[in-house]
């Protein structure tokens, strides 16, 4: 047998290396969420999508695109007009189960900038009593660079709470610590004679990247080539699905099919 190089030797298979990303992540699996560790700090990631901080009492999401359902109907695109609305009982469910201090909305909060104006008045109102019942902060996002000072709260470029920084769009390159949106992660595995995708958090550790809060967001494969500048080492996925989070390994993540 012929004998490996010297610099391949020292070189960890892509499949240990993806393994240790494993093993450095999650930390525990309890009522249906994932609790990991990212950058020493432990979170909570939630079926619903929702981000737990603990130590600094803070619940997380990203990508809402409230509205994008009215956007759409306005280019004569008819979805249920009923995405925002989910939206909010969703995030209401997580405020009851956790009274976070803080609500931090990483970005794209609102679909556009004139999404605020096109919430029908209940809708309003459940936000506003959302946005007034804690310390509320929206990270500005791509898709609503401007928010109205009526809807209360501050606005933010980036946030750090501790050893952790939150900001919409993920820097490329090593950035430990960093909690971002933007990308809307999905996962799919093969389970039981079948494919599965689902939404995911996408974590190696060192920084996380949050699944769209929305439910009309959409999702971008974790094997797209957009994460790799992110996660050289690969991520791990933390699938959102049938109400609990499932831990997929990086070796059980596949493409999707190009048609």
């Amino acid at each position: 047998m012929a004998m490996l190089s010297a610099a391949a030797r020292r070189r960890p298979a892509a499949s240990s290396r993806r393994a240790d990303v494993a093993a450095a992540t999650l930390t525990a699996l309890a009522h249906g969420c994932a609790e990991v560790a990212v950058a020493g700090v432990r979170v909570r990631a939630t079926a619903e999508g929702g981000l737990w901080i603990p130590e600094a009492g803070a619940l997380v999401v990203s990508d809402m695109h409230l509205e994008k359902g009215s956007a759409f109907a306005r280019r004569g695109q008819m979805l249920p007009p009923y995405d925002t609305r989910t939206t909010l009982a969703r995030l209401e469910a997580l405020v009851a189960a956790y009274a976070p201090r803080t609500v931090i909305s990483l970005g794209d909060s609102f679909h556009d900038v004139e999404a605020p104006a096109r919430m029908h008045g209940t809708d309003a109102a459940r936000l506003a009593a959302l946005v007034g019942a804690v310390e509320w902060v929206w990270i500005v996002g791509n898709h609503d660079p401007e928010l109205p000072p009526a809807l209360g709260g501050v606005r933010r470029e980036e946030i750090a709470l501790g050893a952790l920084t939150l900001r919409h769009e993920p820097h490329a390159g090593d950035a430990p610590g960093e909690i971002a949106g933007h990308l809307h992660p999905c996962a799919k595995v093969a389970a039981r004679g079948r494919s599965v995708r689902a939404r995911c958090f996408a974590t190696d550790g060192r920084r996380l990247v949050m699944p769209a809060f929305g439910p009309y967001a959409g999702g971008l494969n974790l094997r797209d080539r957009a994460f790799a500048p992110l996660f050289p080492r690969g991520a791990m996925a933390l699938m959102a699905a049938r109400g609990r989070v499932w831990p997929a390994h990086p070796d059980r993540l596949l493409p999707d099919m190009r048609v």
